[in-house]
């Protein structure tokens, strides 16, 4: 039964169709427009399993996952996440679904699924993490012909943007009408918002979200990023979160600020006397240890790993230091209560249930196991050995050869996510690139 309020709100906004979504592999909103009379009458929506599995190019994994052998699932409304849609010409609503394979099963093959089941084990453990997304991305010109580079939109006096802007007013300024429109759409979507700002390459910002309950950011990222390109669209501009999106400028990461609580809210990465925990080496040693074999999740395309480039504030390898830029895992100078373990791994481009749930899970084994971390560094460690994968081919190759991802979210979705993405780099390898034509096609 439609709980009463959100009935209220439906017909006291004169709300014509509820978007009943959820999010793919990829992240991006997939499900159906149901009439807003149906979904207050508690109509039921079903769709193929393999839905949320789809691949960025719009493919299937292997046969097993669809045709004969793709039953449905069905699409159980999450109504806390329920919202108007601010960009809608007309009335509209949104509401984020769980897939159930049975009536109370979730199916392993949907990110939302992934996330929950990681933070189940936390509950278990009696206690709960608190988290806190950190955004890139950029705002860029239409881009109608995809075999031409990305560049940044015309502003208010007729000029590009170009060089490194870091903190600048200007372009804010200049696409104020987006930004008006972008800011009171997130506070209408319930997105918990805290800072933006202009970031070092042309036309990229950061939006920094407040922290709180994993499950409820990753929905706030979720809705984050569609809001972004939505809106965007209406004002002439395409908002980009690919983690490198042009040559020689920033990648656009996604960084995740983490820590654990207790039932009454005390962070049990600090002591009583305010020294780091044991659970808090536990933690960041577990994610030394595993996250190299869950790559994937952190950086799911082939553009993903043009961001880790030495000397870039992207990271190449799982150091872990304070206040330290350089490294894999940072621990920002906080108070003891404020404890946290930044991630600066994943891009933008990022699944967040995935993300956060890879990062989460490989803490979460580091405490099961009470690994030992190794001594924080201090200084550039840019010199150091890269220790992580230079490639998609190298990370599904290790996610492969380990069982961790297996033990953390399931085979059958390990197996699938793994399909998918190999689906996609064949294709990716069947396309022949601008660089070869310049430099083959009159010398070889």
């Amino acid at each position: 039964m439609i709980p009463s309020d959100i009935s209220a709100v439906i017909s006291s906004n004169a709300i014509r169709e509820v978007e009943c979504i959820f999010p793919d592999i990829n992240g991006i909103p997939r499900g159906k427009a149901l009439p807003a009379h149906s979904f207050v009458a508690g109509q039921q929506l079903r769709c193929a399993r393999a839905i949320p599995i789809q691949c960025i190019t719009g493919e299937y994994p292997d046969y097993e996952y669809y045709g004969e052998h793709d039953p449905d699932v069905t699409l159980i409304p999450d109504y806390n996440t329920f919202r108007l849609v601010p960009w809608a010409s007309k009335g509209r609503a949104l509401v984020i679904m769980d897939c159930e394979d049975k009536p109370g099963e979730l199916t392993p093959l949907a990110p939302r699924t992934v996330l929950k089941k990681v933070l189940n084990k936390y509950e278990q453990l009696g206690l709960t993490p608190v988290v806190a997304p950190e955004l890139e991305f950029y705002v860029l010109a239409p881009n109608p012909d995809p075999s031409q580079p990305l560049q940044t939109p015309i502003d208010r006096l007729g000029r590009r943007e170009i060089g490194e802007s870091s903190f600048s007013f200007t372009a804010l300024n200049s696409f104020s009408a987006f930004w008006d429109e972008l800011l009171s759409t997130i506070e209408m979507l319930g997105i918990n918002g805290d800072t933006f700002v202009h970031e070092m390459g042309p036309g990229q910002f950061e939006i920094n979200l407040k922290h709180g309950n994993a499950l409820e950011l990753a929905d706030q990222t979720f809705l984050f990023k569609y809001a972004m390109r939505e809106v965007g669209a209406k004002h002439g501009l395409l908002v980009v979160c690919m983690a490198k999106p042009m040559s020689g400028v920033a990648g656009s990461s996604m960084h995740i600020h983490q820590s654990l609580i207790k039932q009454n809210g005390e962070n049990v990465f600090s002591l009583a006397n305010g020294e780091p925990s044991p659970i808090f080496h536990y933690f960041i040693a577990g994610q030394q240890t595993y996250l190299p074999h869950l790559m994937p999740y952190l950086a799911p395309n082939v553009n993903s790993y043009r961001r880790f480039v030495k000397g870039s504030a992207a990271p190449i390898n799982l150091s872990w230091g304070i206040d330290n830029r350089s490294v894999g895992l940072r621990v920002p100078h906080a108070p003891p209560q404020a404890r946290r373990v930044e991630n600066r791994l994943p891009g933008c481009d990022a699944n967040p249930y995935l993300s956060l749930a890879a990062s989460l899970a490989s803490g979460l084994l580091g405490i099961e196991e009470q690994l030992k971390p190794s001594d924080p560094v201090t200084g550039n460690v840019y010199g150091e050995s890269v220790s992580l994968p230079s490639t998609l081919d190298q990370a599904l190759q290790i996610m492969r050869s380990s069982n961790t991802s297996t033990k953390c979210f399931g085979e059958e979705f390990t197996r699938a996510y793994i399909a998918s993405k190999e689906v996609e780099l064949t294709n990716y390898y069947q396309e022949i690139s601008s660089w070869e034509r310049r430099y083959l096609a009159g010398q070889v």
